[in-house]
């Protein structure tokens, strides 16, 4: 897309638009329990949306190439890492408001939770770190490619699982459940939809 940011520069935007999202939530909550409660929720958000983009980047590219799925495939990275970024300050909210200590952050999330976070969590490290030219080449195609692509799974799955269930609850949790099964509709139904494009196009061409 022209005059739109690409590569690495848009993880420093994104770390900039969330630390002033995080300023923001301080500065309207103050810093005890709500106001850090709120940040919970705001990087979750921020988390699910980047997550989001960097999942789904290749299915729209396929589905329906355009400037704009050009753009994310190409920054699809970038948008994963700045996905990461959002995360971790996720997580340092969870462990300010458990009071920094892994005994709070047991009693605040409980065990399966926690396992099933902690988890999620071991994968966007690995994620992240191999995310760069030189560690993606030392990890080498066919293990990236399976790191990626379980971690991606899973971490979808952990967004399904927090949101998805919510939905029935309050409908302040549709737009974000539905994104989550939107993205993952897409991802296994994007190919078929791009065979029966090949097709539909190839008497055109072949004209």
């Amino acid at each position: 897309m022209r005059g739109a940011v690409n590569g690495w520069p848009i993880v420093g935007w994104a770390t900039v638009a969330i630390a002033v999202m995080i300023a923001a939530c301080l500065a309207a909550a103050g810093t005890d329990e709500p106001a850090i409660r709120m940040v919970i929720r705001a990087t979750a958000r921020s988390s699910v949306v980047l997550f989001t983009l960097a999942f789904a980047a290749s299915s729209l590219r396929r589905a329906w190439p355009n400037a704009t799925t050009r753009w994310l495939l190409a920054n699809r990275r970038q948008l994963g890492v700045s996905f990461a970024v959002s995360h971790y300050a996720h997580l340092a909210a969870l462990l300010a408001l458990a009071g920094w200590s892994t005994a709070g952050l047991y009693e605040t999330a409980g065990p399966v939770l926690l396992i099933f976070g902690g988890v999620g969590y071991v994968f966007l490290t690995l994620m992240t770190l191999t995310s760069f030219d030189r560690t993606a080449a030392w990890l080498g195609p066919q293990a990236w490619c399976r790191l990626h692509t379980i971690g991606a799974y899973y971490i979808w799955f952990i967004f399904a699982l927090s949101y998805v269930p919510r939905t029935f609850e309050s409908a302040l949790y549709w737009p974000l459940g539905l994104l989550v099964i939107a993205a993952l509709v897409l991802r296994l139904w994007s190919p078929a939809l791009a065979r029966r494009r090949a097709t539909a196009e190839t008497p055109a061409q072949a004209v």
